[in-house]
């Protein structure tokens, strides 16, 4: 058995706004594992300036993995703790491996062309009349669930395309998420929330930076409005420490990324956790190429989810993989009569 690894550079078709910064490209790494005859495939992604394993010796740490690969995945997978992009390739490429399919990872009525995913439609963030725009052009594609970065600009104005859409449709008709990547300050982050809760909104994603605990715990404690987490678990390995974060903070919702979180594995822990405190949750791609979408989005379905995820990423790019992965009516499907045209 061996492994090699090549570097990829996604480009965006346009420069997509958060509260972080404005991206343009996304680095990615694909992995290839081959024994004999059989070929597996996976993809390592990460964040610049979020993922945890965003170190200037990530490289040297996947080459290490592909020279070791002989040690199979649960050994790889537990070196790996720090590296939680990687452990999700690895993991990756060992599920293609063994599936009948190089890309059927979890067979299952998904992967048939059977049944479908719900997924939010995603705003990024802009201009006035860019942000407009894309709500626009969400609705009209049929979604009923849209996430919206907010935090970048002007808070009156993102109240004010909030205030639109629900101008035009109702909660019943149209659920809406706001996201805002840590980018409230703690002492009027409440007055905020109170503001964007006559909105009728579903929750607001991180509304402060991660790892300032008391406050976080105190404002899901307060917010009139329900909380989701989700750079607050980035970097957060060991179950106990895991547990521990949920059962003080409490937050409402969950949200994982498994690129960020560990994997498949890394997510069933948290996923096991949620549950196991009533905590609502929910899967969202971090920016992968359709190789990494295609992994989330079958090991999604394999959850039972009932509400909508996180799985819109695959037409940012203009040099994306092109995959049997399509959007259509605010779902997410996969339609096994097309075909994948990836050459590693």
């Amino acid at each position: 058995m061996q492994a090699t690894y090549k570097k990829h550079i996604l480009e965006f078709k346009r420069p997509s706004g958060t509260s972080r910064g404005v991206l343009t490209v996304k680095e990615t790494w694909f992995i290839k594992i081959e024994n004999g005859n059989n070929l597996g495939y996976g993809e390592c992604g990460i964040l610049r300036g979020l993922s945890i394993d965003d170190r200037p010796d990530y490289e040297q740490q996947l080459k290490w993995a592909c020279d070791n690969i002989e040690l199979g995945k649960d050994k790889l997978w537990a070196e790996l703790i720090e590296f939680p992009s990687i452990q999700f390739g690895i993991e990756m490429a060992f599920q293609s491996l063994e599936s009948k399919s190089k890309f059927d990872l979890f067979p299952s009525p998904f992967t048939q062309g059977k049944d479908a995913i719900a997924i939010n439609g995603l705003i990024w963030m802009g201009e006035k009349t860019f942000m407009k725009s894309q709500i626009e052009d969400k609705l009209k594609s049929g979604f009923n669930c849209i996430k919206m970065k907010i935090g970048a600009i002007d808070f009156e104005t993102e109240l004010e395309l909030l205030k639109y859409i629900r101008s035009q449709y109702s909660a019943e008709e149209i659920e809406l998420r706001v996201d805002a990547n840590g980018a409230f300050d703690p002492k009027n982050a409440l007055e905020k929330l109170k503001h964007l809760s006559e909105l009728d909104l579903h929750s607001i994603e991180q509304p402060i930076k991660q790892g300032n605990l008391e406050e976080m715990a105190k404002l899901c404690d307060e917010t009139p409005l329900p909380i989701a987490l989700d750079e607050e678990l980035i970097g957060v390995f060991d179950v106990t420490k895991k547990e521990k974060l949920l059962q003080t903070i409490q937050p409402q919702y969950l949200i994982f990324k498994p690129s960020l979180i560990g994997g498949f594995k890394g997510t069933q822990q948290w996923i096991d956790l949620a549950e196991a405190n009533n905590i609502g949750w929910w899967n969202t791609s971090a920016l992968e190429s359709n190789i990494g979408l295609n992994a989330i989005s079958q090991f999604t379905y394999e959850q039972k989810v009932r509400m909508p995820q996180g799985l819109g990423t695959g037409s940012l790019y203009t040099n994306n993989i092109e995959s049997p992965l399509e959007v259509k009516n605010g779902e997410i499907s996969y339609n096994p009569n097309n075909t994948w045209d990836f050459n590693f």
